[in-house]
């Protein structure tokens, strides 16, 4: 017998000394924090807009305090908790005017028994937040500075998540509040710790190993009632015993597999506790049965890097995942969904979840177990050397064994990563005479980290770092062992330095460009707007970003003439980026096991490396993910001083079909036609030379000329050198359920053709972008949108520039 309450109601802030705003006791949401609080109460504008974020640091330089009031009924109890899910991040819990804890990791969870505190009617709850800066500034100092990519900001010293210092995309709004629920737990004799269940196939029976330990407040025997798919097991533990493992068998399960691959059937698992017939408490979740291993065994070239889910190699479509929004409390259950459907329709397999941001929430990891989204979870570590000395080698270690416990249950995680990009900066980044001799947090990466992941979860596989390439006398960048990052490529070189790459595993790549234009104009204001106006910049964080992308487009692109121009060669640039850099990952099959992009999404409005942006609207970069992440693909690949097409079936059924390709002139006129029967297994890839028989050599181009994969293209020229006629099409518009219908006929080359509706709503969701067609070729866009179906004048300006473009327009 247990009851259980939020304690989400009636919470008041505080501000302390020296804020530079009055703040005394205004209405506070829980779970929430204080910069959400300030914006309801009208203390602070909203710092997603404009520069607003330049004048809120002082609110990382205070010190806040929560208080509410909830009434507690005198029914007897033998156990009282208060228990919260995530406190961000240095806190004094108080009750009743008595201290009950203090903590310092916004990473885990926290339960305190306050039985003997808590009283008859009305209770006053207090959590004092010291101030992020003040704390992490003071381990700073005592401990000796530490590198951080981010310097001088000391996210390195403090157990909370790095970016809320800043980052390279995004904002530095460091903020303190009660981030997840709070509840009070009441219970009677005995409650149920913690339920880790490891999962294992064999010989056709789905196995759980359920390790389950309780809590007791009186010594008897107790009865563990362990349930799955209707078949118990009950087993007792004597007055003197708190734990027990128990082993649940389903003869020939259905499997669990990663999209593309197989269902995601999920089973009910549930663990109850009773005592003298009655139920005290239970534990329910669902678990998939699957294997999961990491080969990392050398071979002739180096050493792989491949996931294999059920005894299948993988390969992985992935992208990487930041907090989705800068106030994390924002990111509910529903929004966790949308943004995972929106990575499972550009067929991704697999999310990265990065080191510098949070371990998320169950209503996360559900949804990934659902969508047959893989999970490769980092600890949370990034780009900082991070010291090991005390209290930080002992949150780490609380922290790692919180999270292995809770997110257990979910057959999407694969894999358990120890940092992002920190073995690398320690090898490359200077850090080593900056340290002298003092810790950085190799300790935790190549000792505590993997022996925890053995210990408590036991069927996962551990990675030290990403990039890693296995062995400590390697450079941990190394291409041909393991996994890598690339970033020479955005950072110094032209996209096309890709294909100098030969990786085996590649676990970050990107490219920046603007958000949507509806998103631009919500969070800057200037006019005119330019890409060096004053907002914009500030809503540009990387190193020279203006500048990297302005030599992107030297390189591909005509000049622009105005900012329509930029924002929309910008956009078409970076979706270009990362379809050449996929494309060519994939063709490298099975050398390269896989590629996961840098970015899906933002936690705000920004110029950065997302394909979905702060406002959850989609960049073309999400439509060139779509494509290239397909099940089946052909490209066309430099070799040499020739040119092959690789055809890529990362499907459960052979290929065995016949691709045909054209050689057009610039004008669009076909100049040679090519078939090639393809042949392909399973999971298989497939190249051929493409030698001077096969084509004519005049032309400017190759389009393959199938429906039913995404079109390949190859150019003899880049953009700017091309001699485009100018781009000529009819449109057509038709109002149909939900939205408008734009179907447009090419009278000539239309380059990368894009329909950009949210110019003229904010809320319409266009299907397809990024169309290249030749004259004579039609393509339909299908608009969602009420207003636009409704609208009289909608046709016009949706068949038009700005809203309707082409390179060469």
């Amino acid at each position: 017998m247990s009851a259980k309450r939020t304690l989400h109601d009636g919470w008041t802030v505080t501000a302390g000394a020296g804020s530079p705003v009055e703040v005394d006791d205004v209405e506070a949401a829980v779970p929430g924090c204080v910069h959400t609080d300030l914006m309801a109460a009208g203390l602070i504008g909203d710092p997603y807009v404009d520069d607003a974020e330049r004048e809120l640091s002082w609110i990382g330089r205070t010190d806040w305090t929560y208080r509410t009031v909830f009434d507690h009924s005198g029914e007897p109890w033998d156990g009282i908790d208060l228990v919260f899910d995530g406190l961000d991040t240095v806190a004094r819990v108080s009750l009743n005017g008595e201290v009950v804890a203090e903590t310092a990791n916004m990473h885990r969870r926290y339960r305190f028994d306050v039985r003997s505190l808590v009283r008859e009617g009305a209770n006053e709850l207090e959590v004092a937040f010291t101030s992020p800066y003040g704390y992490a500034e003071a381990q700073r100092d005592r401990l000796g500075s530490r590198p951080n990519a981010y310097d001088p900001e000391p996210g390195n010293f403090i157990r909370k998540a790095a970016c809320n210092f800043g980052w390279d995309w995004g904002p530095n709004l460091a903020s303190a509040g009660i981030w997840r629920p709070v509840r009070l737990e009441q219970w009677n004799i005995a409650r149920i710790d913690e339920v880790v269940p490891r999962v294992s196939v064999a010989d056709g029976r789905g196995i759980v190993d359920l390790a389950v330990r309780i809590d007791k407040a009186v010594a008897t025997d107790v009865e563990l009632v362990c349930e799955i798919n209707g078949r118990e097991t009950a087993v007792r533990l004597t007055a003197e015993s708190d734990s027990a493992d128990v082993r649940l068998e389903v003869d020939e399960p259905e499997l669990w597999w990663p999209r593309g691959h197989g269902g995601q059937p999920l089973y009910p698992v549930s663990v109850k506790v009773r005592a003298l017939g009655v139920e005290l408490d239970s534990w329910e979740r669902e678990i998939g049965f699957r294997t999961v291993e990491l080969d990392t065994e050398p071979d002739e070239h180096g050493r792989p890097y491949t996931i294999k889910v059920n005894g299948e190699p993988i390969w992985i479509k992935g992208v990487n995942w930041i907090p989705d929004d800068v106030f994390l409390a924002r990111v509910d259950a529903d929004r966790c969904e949308r943004r995972l459907l929106q990575a499972a329709e550009a067929n991704v397999n697999c999310v990265r979840v990065w080191g510098g941001g949070v371990y998320e929430s169950d209503d996360f990891y559900d949804a990934c177990d659902r969508l047959g989204l893989l999970v490769k979870q980092d600890f949370l570590f990034a780009c900082a050397a991070y010291p090991e000395e005390e209290p930080f080698w002992s949150e780490v270690e609380a922290e790692a064994r919180d999270n292995l416990v809770r997110l257990a249950p979910h057959p999407s995680l694969v894999t358990w990563t120890g940092n992002n990009e920190n073995i690398w900066g320690w090898h490359d980044w200077g850090w080593q005479p900056r340290l002298e001799g003092r810790s950085w947090g190799e300790g935790y990466y190549l000792d505590l980290l993997p022996k925890l992941v053995s210990e408590v979860d036991g069927t996962r596989p551990y990675w030290p770092g990403s990039p890693w390439s296995g062995d400590r006398e390697l450079h941990p960048n190394d291409q041909v062992n393991a996994s890598v990052h690339i970033w020479d490529v955005w950072n110094d070189l032209d996209y096309t330095h890709y294909r100098n790459w030969r990786p085996r595993f590649v676990a970050e790549f990107g490219y920046q460009a603007p958000p949507t234009w509806a998103t631009v104009r919500r969070m800057v204001t200037d006019e005119p707007l330019e890409p060096e106006s004053a907002n914009m910049l500030w809503h540009q964080k990387a190193i020279d970003g203006q500048a990297k992308l302005q030599r992107g487009l030297d390189s591909h692109l005509p000049p622009a003439e105005e900012f329509d121009d930029w924002h929309y060669y910008t956009q078409v640039n970076q979706a270009r980026a990362l379809r050449l850099g996929i494309e060519y990952f994939r063709s490298l099959q099975p050398h390269c096991t896989g590629a996961i992009m840098w970015q899906l999404n933002d936690c705000w409005p920004v110029t950065s490396w997302a394909a979905i942006d702060g406002e959850e609207r989609l960049k073309p970069l999400w439509y060139a993910l779509r494509d290239v992440f397909a099940d089946r693909i052909a490209t066309f690949q430099p070799e040499g001083d020739g040119l092959k097409l690789v055809a890529v079936n990362d499907s459960a059924e052979p290929w065995d079909d016949v691709i045909g390709f054209w050689k057009c002139s610039a004008e669009g006129r076909i100049l040679g036609r090519a078939l090639l029967k393809l042949d392909i297994g399973p999971r298989e890839a497939a190249t051929v030379d493409l030698t001077e028989d096969v084509l004519p050599a005049d032309g400017e181009f190759l389009v393959t000329g199938r429906d039913d994969i995404p079109r390949a293209t190859w150019f003899t020229k880049e953009d700017k050198d091309m001699d485009w006629p100018k781009a000529r099409w009819t449109a057509e518009t038709e109002v149909v359920d939900g939205g408008v219908a734009v179907t447009v006929t090419a009278e000539t080359v239309l380059r990368d053709l894009c329909l950009f509706a949210d110019r003229l709503d904010p809320d319409a969701r266009v299907d397809k972008a990024l169309l290249t067609l030749i004259p004579g070729e039609t393509a339909t866009f299908t608009v969602t949108s009420q207003k636009l179906r409704n609208a009289p004048d909608a046709a016009k300006a949706l068949t038009t520039k700005p809203v309707l473009r082409a390179i060469n327009d």
